[in-house]
């Protein structure tokens, strides 16, 4: 077992307790963990519903089995500031993914899945490392097709001294269903909204039904955490973050999705527009994906937004910088 360290919050969190904690001391956690497993004997954790034993070795659109697996962790400072604090987001991005666009930035991991296989005391200790070093959070990014992986890591680094809240950082396409079963495990979601068209979806990443998926999963998401909440240093303790990629020729239908917000979800919903979309993967042999979005198209995103009513927007254009293994 990992060495026991001191039940406290860390500094900045004030006194404010994740909701894991108490979820966990409830007993609660570990039901949620049997949920989770069970699903995986016939996989319905997300929208593709592959149904394979991943708990057999079988894999489905995701690649991955019982095991998942790390492409790197530590802190991160190229995400939106209430994540980023004084001493950075401490992420976990996980391998494979169970949407791949065709255009991600991340190829090499999403499509390709390098990486590391983590046991979940592994992943513990990653967290516990990520806390000791002073991260504002536990960020697990892309973490839809590791569910149950997750909530037995957490379940270990909880018992040793985890005390930071976590991020469930994800496409957006992710089962309401699976969800529900994380009431009280995630302070913080931090979804993409990638798409509004399910043609544009169908192209990009073979999921037609990824834009009624997201509005969905959005709904559940906020209904659970609300609208984000900072502490007094302006960072996150609690509540819905969404991430909305500006694609060129409008291909992301960003006025339906900010009118979507703003009507459905909520007026001060953090939203962070990004401009950083560059041809990666196989965007190069897909027009329009093959050049980056120009100042102009990201300008009329931003005023899409306000036109639309929305009121908190990441004043940044962000770059990621990323350390591997």
């Amino acid at each position: 077992m990992l060495q026991p360290r001191p039940e406290k919050s860390p500094k900045s969190m004030g006194s404010f307790l994740p909701a894991y904690i108490n979820t966990r001391r409830r007993g609660l956690l570990r039901q949620k963990i049997d949920q989770t497993y069970e699903r995986l004997k016939a996989c319905t954790l997300c929208p593709r519903v592959c149904g394979v034993d991943r708990l057999s070795g079988e894999m489905g659109i995701c690649q991955t089995g019982e095991l998942a697996i790390v492409a790197s962790y530590n802190p991160h400072f190229g995400e939106e500031s209430p994540l980023v604090g004084q001493n950075g987001s401490g992420t976990i991005f996980f391998a494979r993914c169970n949407l791949l666009c065709l255009f991600c930035q991340n190829y090499d991991i999403s499509h390709e899945g390098a990486g590391v296989a983590f046991s979940a005391l592994d992943l513990a200790k990653a967290m516990l490392f990520l806390q000791d070093r002073g991260c504002e959070n536990i960020n697990f990014v892309t973490p839809s097709h590791v569910v149950p992986q997750i909530l037995v890591a957490v379940d270990k680094a909880a018992e040793d001294g985890l005390r930071i809240p976590l991020v469930y950082n994800t496409s957006g396409y992710d089962r309401a269903e699976t969800l529900a079963v994380l009431e009280g495990v995630f302070d913080i979601y931090m979804p993409d909204f990638k798409f509004w068209d399910p043609k544009v979806a169908r192209q990009f990443c073979d999921a037609p039904d990824y834009p009624e998926v997201a509005r969905e999963a959005l709904r559940e998401m906020h209904r659970q955490v609300g609208d984000l909440v900072l502490d007094e240093q302006g960072v996150a303790q609690r509540g819905l973050l969404v991430r909305h990629l500006v694609l060129p020729e409008g291909r992301a239908g960003t006025r339906d999705v900010m009118r979507f917000l703003a009507t459905e979800i909520s007026t001060d919903t953090y939203v962070n527009i990004m401009a950083q979309y560059r041809p990666c993967g196989r965007a190069a042999q897909v027009p329009p994906l093959h050049r980056s979005i120009t100042d102009d198209e990201y300008e009329e995103a931003i005023d899409m937004a306000v036109q639309e009513g929305m009121t908190r927007l990441d004043e940044r254009k962000r770059a990621f910088v990323l350390q591997w293994f």
